[in-house]
């Protein structure tokens, strides 16, 4: 009797020890299980930094430092502090050796940046460098002059660093002018190479309307220079125009930048007019300010016609250079000398260097595009723009 009694008593205990185990057992399990959570919870406010991401900085408190990386910052646990997003736009100038590679093309090229600081009234203009300089000047020192028109007609200067094809500057130039007259001028740059012996030979040179660049300070800028040989002149002279149309204002906006190689004998006063026509039909007639007379005149005069996106294959613009001769009288039923004419428009009006003009303004939308052209002798015996 007492054998099946013993037997019964050792199954009971190894039932009970067993099931004591598994108890222990399982709540070790779940304490690791609790404490890989809260691990995991403490860690996952910390977002993991991928390889090639933003770099990073150091955040401490005390003697304890974390690396906090700078877009994914969410949150403050124990020594981290919220330091939130950094627009770097807003306080990083642009390296000179993170300039970003020009433009395809053969044209040279000036790398540079515009800002108007209201507070101080001054124009400051950040020269960063040159691209596709020609092989015959890699071994000459390169200048560029910078003049603000039409006002100012002392030149800065700013000498390169360095020879080759990209020669670099990294130069600041100030120019001291009021608000209401920065938008209203141009920037007239013009890239020089001088020999050891001092000779100069022109790069090229290039014009830069403010108006509507100004927004964006510090954003890097590249222009194409009229090249050298570009900038031989016409017989009667050369005029440089703006052109850009907005579809959705229906809108055609042009500015008469300049002329050179004018072929004028006195200093009288000359002026741009321009006529908007549409098959053969003059819509509307308007005129430049009248400046000074000479070889090279800046006007710098912005114009607005109101035309249809469907007119734009029927439509074009003609422009006159205007003489007013000295002491002409305003009740004069005479017409003004004519310097040189000039069509832009499509296929219909214009050929070349003029629709090529034309096309490219259709094609970039609100884009300002300009270009250098030729006057021509067409109809120089009277003006249709009265």
């Amino acid at each position: 009797d007492q054998a099946p009694l013993l037997a019964v008593c050792l199954s009971v205990g190894l039932l009970l020890l067993v099931l004591l185990l598994l108890i222990l057992t399982m709540c070790c399990l779940r304490r690791k299980k609790n404490k890989q959570d809260q691990y995991q919870e403490l860690i996952s406010t910390v977002p993991s930094v991928p390889a090639h991401s933003a770099p990073v900085i150091p955040v401490s408190q005390g003697f304890c430092a974390r690396q906090v990386p700078v877009a994914n910052i969410s949150g403050c646990i124990e020594s981290w502090y919220p330091v939130g997003s950094v627009l770097t736009g807003l306080y990083s100038m642009t390296p000179l050796n993170e300039v970003a590679a020009p433009p395809l093309g053969m044209a040279t090229r000036l790398c540079f940046s515009v800002e108007y600081r209201h507070s101080s009234e001054q124009l400051v203009v950040s020269l960063l460098r040159l691209s596709n300089l020609l092989p015959r000047f890699h071994s000459n020192m390169t200048l560029v002059e910078l003049r603000l028109l039409p006002d100012d007609r002392r030149p800065r200067q700013a000498k390169a660093r360095g020879t080759g094809p990209d020669p670099e500057f990294n130069d600041c130039l100030i120019f001291q002018v009021s608000a209401v007259c920065v938008l209203r001028s141009t920037l007239s740059v013009c890239v020089l190479s001088v020999e050891k012996d001092g000779k100069r030979h022109a790069v090229g040179r290039a014009l830069f309307p403010l108006e509507g660049e100004l927004g964006q300070a510090g954003r890097v800028l590249w222009r194409d220079l009229d090249p050298e040989e570009v900038m031989q002149c016409s017989e009667l002279g050369d005029v440089q125009i703006s052109l850009s149309y907005s579809s959705s204002l229906q809108r055609l906006s042009l500015v008469v930048l300049g002329a050179r190689g004018l072929q004028l004998l006195t200093d009288a006063g000359v002026c741009v007019q321009v006529c908007l026509q549409i098959h053969t039909q003059m819509v509307k007639t308007k005129r430049s300010c009248v400046v000074k007379g000479e070889q090279n005149p800046i006007f710098n005069y912005r114009m607005t016609f109101k035309l249809r996106p469907q007119h734009l294959d029927d439509a074009c613009l003609r422009f006159e250079l205007v003489f007013l001769p000295p002491h002409r009288l305003a009740v004069s039923f005479k017409p003004p000398a004519l310097l040189g004419v000039l069509v832009l428009g499509p296929f219909m009006y214009a050929r070349g260097l003029q629709l090529q003009h034309w096309m490219d303004m259709i094609n970039k939308a609100q884009e300002p595009v300009r270009m250098w052209h030729g006057l021509g002798r067409n109809h120089l015996h009277k003006s249709k723009c009265v």
